[in-house]
């Protein structure tokens, strides 16, 4: 498939509707623009948060752990590496 955008002003550019209907593109979604030697591959930027969250909640669950151990775990672990740079650049 082969479609013709035109450079707008400020450098816009519009995708055909049949594109953006065919792969469900929505105003505000985020692409990466990769050029290869002056070929253009406009790929789109998925969201990784969402998914990561998901993962993280299935590992608690199955881990059997409650948000509040997890929460503590993680404040008990941030004040650990402060602690360890602290020490660090004491040293420097």
């Amino acid at each position: 498939m082969s479609e013709q955008v035109q450079v707008r002003q400020r450098g816009t550019l519009t995708l055909p509707a049949t594109l953006r209907e065919k792969y469900g593109i929505q105003a505000g979604d985020t692409f990466q623009l990769v050029d290869l030697d002056g070929i253009f591959v406009l790929t789109p930027m998925v969201p990784m948060v969402p998914e990561l969250a998901r993962e993280i909640e299935r590992v608690r669950q199955e881990a059997g752990v409650t948000m509040e151990e997890l929460l503590e775990g993680l404040r008990e672990q941030r004040a650990r590496y402060h602690l360890g740079r602290g020490a660090r650049d004491e040293g420097k």
